[in-house]
């Protein structure tokens, strides 16, 4: 578990929750939110997901889409309907066909991978805010 803070978001310790398995993308996401305040969790599939989602509630789930045990566009309607107030920011490589699908089931914002670091500070600011 890190501790980080993000840019003027002011509102106190805010639980960010990464669903990523790939080692590159998870250090990235790492290395953009040190320092801001935020407390950043991070699991590698759906299923460590589910586990987390039980006793956790992050206000932020950056979720992947392509995982191993499933893609994260399915997993979206089952963490709506567990925590109808939790906020999603889909990230995938896929094309657009995907982003209207994410949005649909219910992902807040939609980034396509590359995304830059002001895109991921700006997503997670208008969610919190």
């Amino acid at each position: 578990m890190k501790i980080v803070s993000l840019y003027s978001i002011q509102t106190g310790m805010k639980k960010i929750l990464i669903i990523e398995d790939e080692a590159d993308m998870c250090l990235l996401l790492n290395i953009i939110l040190t320092g801001k305040d935020i407390q950043l969790d991070h699991v590698k599939n759906i299923s460590s997901a589910v586990s987390y989602l039980k006793t956790d509630s992050p206000s932020i789930v950056i979720l992947d889409n392509k995982l191993p045990d499933g893609f994260g566009i399915d997993f979206i309607p089952e963490m709506k309907k567990a925590n109808p107030n939790i906020k999603i920011i889909m990230i995938s490589g896929f094309n657009g066909a995907a982003k209207d699908l994410a949005i649909e089931n219910g992902a807040d914002i939609f980034l396509d991978k590359p995304f830059t670091k002001d895109q991921l500070f700006k997503s997670i600011k208008d969610l919190l805010n």
